[in-house]
C-alpha cells in the first residue's frame, strides 16, 4: 500500500525529497493537475516514471523548479521573448521549451532542448527546496487517459508503482500548463492549455 501524507506538512516534505533523492517516484499536486515526479538529475529515477505511465521514450519529461532564477540550472539560453513570458507568466501554467544545460540526463529530454515551468503551487516550490534539484514531473496518469485529480484515485492507479503521495486535496485546475518552444524563432506553441495564446502573444 502506497503512503499517503498531507501535503502541508513539513515532515511529508522532507520525508518526500529523501525518498526524490533514493529514486523513488512520488506524487503531488500542483496549480493544474496531480503529478507524478522524480528527482530531476537521477536518471534512473526519472526513467521509471516512463514505466509507471506506459509512456513513449521520446516524450520528454518537463522539469519543474521552486523559482525562475532557477532557470540556469537546467537552460543554457533564454531569449528575450522567453525572459518577457517568465516575468509574465511564472509561477503558473506555462511551460516552456529552451536549449537545455548539457548535464541534463538522457532520460528528461534526448534532444538539445528541456521543458521548464514554475508552477503556482507552494507544495512544489517547497519540494523543489528541501530536494535542492529540479523535479521531473508529468502528470499522474498512465499515458492517454484522463488526469487524476485526487490522492485516492492516484493510489488507485498508480500506488503500486510510487513510493508516497502527498494529499493535496482535489486538484481544481483540471486543465494543463500551455507549452510554448521559445528555442526557436518565432516561437511555437505546442500545446494549448491552461493560460490563452492570445495572452501569450501579447507578452512575448
Amino acid at each position: 500500500m502506497v503512503l499517503i501524507l498531507p501535503a502541508d506538512d513539513p515532515a511529508a516534505i522532507a520525508r518526500a525529497a529523501d525518498a526524490l533523492r533514493a529514486g523513488a517516484v512520488v506524487a503531488l499536486p500542483t496549480d493544474t493537475v496531480y503529478g507524478v515526479a522524480a528527482h530531476g538529475f537521477l536518471n534512473d529515477a526519472v526513467e521509471k516514471i516512463y514505466v509507471i505511465k506506459e509512456r513513449p521514450n521520446e516524450k520528454a519529461i518537463p522539469l519543474l523548479l521552486a523559482s525562475a532564477d532557477d532557470v540556469r540550472q537546467v537552460a543554457r539560453e533564454v531569449s528575450p521573448a522567453a525572459r518577457r513570458l517568465i516575468e509574465r507568466f511564472w509561477p503558473g501554467a506555462l511551460t516552456l521549451v529552451l536549449k537545455k544545460q548539457p548535464h541534463l540526463p538522457p532520460a528528461v529530454s534526448a534532444t538539445d532542448t528541456v521543458a521548464v515551468r514554475v508552477p503556482d503551487h507552494p507544495v512544489v516550490r517547497h519540494l523543489v527546496r528541501a530536494l535542492g534539484a529540479p523535479l521531473a514531473a508529468t502528470s499522474a496518469n498512465k499515458s492517454g487517459q484522463p488526469e487524476l485529480l485526487d490522492a485516492k484515485d492516484i493510489a488507485d492507479v498508480l500506488g503500486a508503482w510510487l513510493d508516497l503521495i502527498l494529499d493535496g486535496g482535489r486538484c481544481t485546475g483540471g486543465v494543463p500548463s500551455t507549452v510554448v518552444d521559445v528555442s526557436i524563432e518565432p516561437l511555437r506553441v505546442l500545446r494549448v492549455g491552461a493560460i490563452a495564446v492570445e495572452d501569450l502573444m501579447r507578452a512575448a
